[in-house]
């Protein structure tokens, strides 16, 4: 059994749910992909029709005037990246666009809507000239052969490897039967995690640990190391991290309990700000689901057996 066999089918199609997945449609007339849908309903890339509950959608060009008045006027409806109504900004804060100059709908750094190749490749083709841009105000040479590459493998690196959780489909999960009714902690520690943070974009490196009490599915443990990784792999705060990995497991699995504890060190605050010893920043967050929250024997367990 598989994560579809859930309803947990996060391509564009999808609502919003436990991973921060953005809706199938972008609402200035464009589709999930980008195309234009001359005010039309466009059906989802996995050949649902749009779930938007909306009867029409508004025909909106793609010139980037229109999109920032296009922020600005959704900017107190309801937020597609989250299915909420959004919090209010703090006092003298601007409203940002919440679409590209190029017509596509943003969304936040920790969430997820899947690309095709030809998106990534465009994204990563307009990250290469961005960066160039970078160096030339940063007043970095290029003929420096060790500098002329380095926009394309920044962009490479940026849209393949470090936040390549945003642009990508949920790790395929198989999970089983509990026959033999496994009613006690199930653990996987020392699970890496490898993310950036969301203010500074400097790594956050560290070890997760995973325990939940089956209800009636286990999953394979090398699961778990997968689902960490796709959501560290975007822009996070730890906290957040924890979170969401807690949420998708309670989802995927229908657990009695889950507990994600995460221990990392966080280079925004290494390389640069208070310039802390490595050895010595450390940050350790928990995210608890179920029985677990109010099971303060099970809790100990669990904490003593990860020690």
């Amino acid at each position: 059994m598989n994560t579809e066999d859930f309803g947990l089918n996060y391509g564009k199609g999808s609502k919003h749910s436990a991973n921060g997945q953005v809706n199938g449609h972008l609402r200035n007339g464009h589709n999930a992909h980008g195309q234009h849908t001359n005010g039309q309903h466009s059906p989802s890339r996995n050949g649902q029709q749009c779930t938007c509950g909306n009867d029409h959608h508004e025909d909106i060009g793609v010139a980037e005037s229109n999109h920032q008045e296009d922020a600005a006027a959704y900017s107190d409806d309801i937020d597609l990246d989250t299915g909420d109504m959004p919090l209010p900004a703090p006092p003298g804060t601007s409203v940002l666009p919440r679409f590209s100059s190029l017509g596509y709908r943003l969304f936040d750094a920790n969430g997820n809507a899947v690309l095709t190749d030809a998106e990534k490749d465009e994204m990563k083709r307009l990250a290469e000239g961005k960066m160039q841009e970078l160096f030339d105000i940063l007043r970095i040479d290029r003929n420096d052969p060790n500098s002329r590459d380095t926009p394309h493998r920044l962009a490479k690196m940026w849209v393949d490897e470090i936040f390549r959780g945003r642009y990508e489909a949920p790790p395929k999960c198989t999970v089983f039967p509990n026959r033999k009714n496994v009613d006690e902690l199930v653990i996987s520690k020392g699970i890496a995690v490898m993310s950036v943070c969301s203010h500074h974009w400097q790594t956050i490196s560290g070890t997760c640990a995973i325990g939940y009490v089956p209800g009636e599915y286990v999953i394979g443990l090398s699961k778990l190391t997968r689902i960490v990784d796709w959501f560290g792999r975007r822009g996070q705060i730890q906290e957040e991290l924890g979170e969401q990995i807690a949420d998708y497991l309670n989802t995927l699995l229908k657990p009695k309990a889950v507990i994600v504890v995460i221990k990392s060190r966080h280079y925004c605050m290494i390389a640069r700000g208070v310039n802390s010893e490595e050895d010595k920043a450390l940050m350790i967050t928990t995210a608890v689901r179920g029985s677990i929250a109010h099971n303060e024997a099970q809790r100990n367990e669990f904490m003593t057996l990860i020690a």
